[in-house]
């Protein structure tokens, strides 16, 4: 059984996790500390990963969710998403977006599939990053925004 709780514990312990999904340290530790995080279990140990940032006050951004990766294709990381739609719409925000990287194939399949609309596009975001990332032959290059409103 998967439990999705937010966490109070030292965000710096779960990094080896938040990294799977951003891969820059740097970047990570300039908003590690913001929002909320929360956390995943599926019996006692912890799984996967979410942060949220309260963009306004009807808007929350999914910041960054991770699994390990041998507990990924298998539904988690879309309960979490839902759950996490259901606890933040309970707090009256009424849009959540999410940002991935171009190459990001599988997360925009996912995020397309719960429902997520694609509304801008940051160009060369990914210049910033110490790394190239390439993912399934691809490039990231621009972050990829989504937003999908919590009715």
């Amino acid at each position: 059984m998967m439990i999705f709780e937010k966490t109070l514990a030292n965000r710096q312990s779960y990094k080896p996790l938040l990294l799977l999904a951003d891969e820059d340290d740097a970047i990570l530790n300039s908003y590690i500390e913001q929002g909320d995080l929360y956390e995943v279990r599926m019996n006692e140990d912890i799984v996967g990963v979410a942060l949220f940032i309260p963009i306004d006050e009807q808007t929350i951004e999914l910041k960054n969710i991770a699994l390990r990766p041998t507990y990924r294709g298998q539904g988690i990381a879309k309960e979490m998403i839902r759950q996490s739609e259901l606890t933040f719409k309970a707090q009256g925000y009424t849009r959540m977006i999410i940002g991935t990287a171009n190459s990001s194939i599988n997360n925009i399949a996912l995020y397309q599939k719960l429902g997520f609309r694609m509304y801008d596009i940051q160009r060369d975001f990914f210049n910033a990053y110490k790394k190239v990332i390439v993912e399934q032959g691809i490039q990231a290059v621009d972050l990829w925004m989504f937003e999908k409103l919590l009715k």
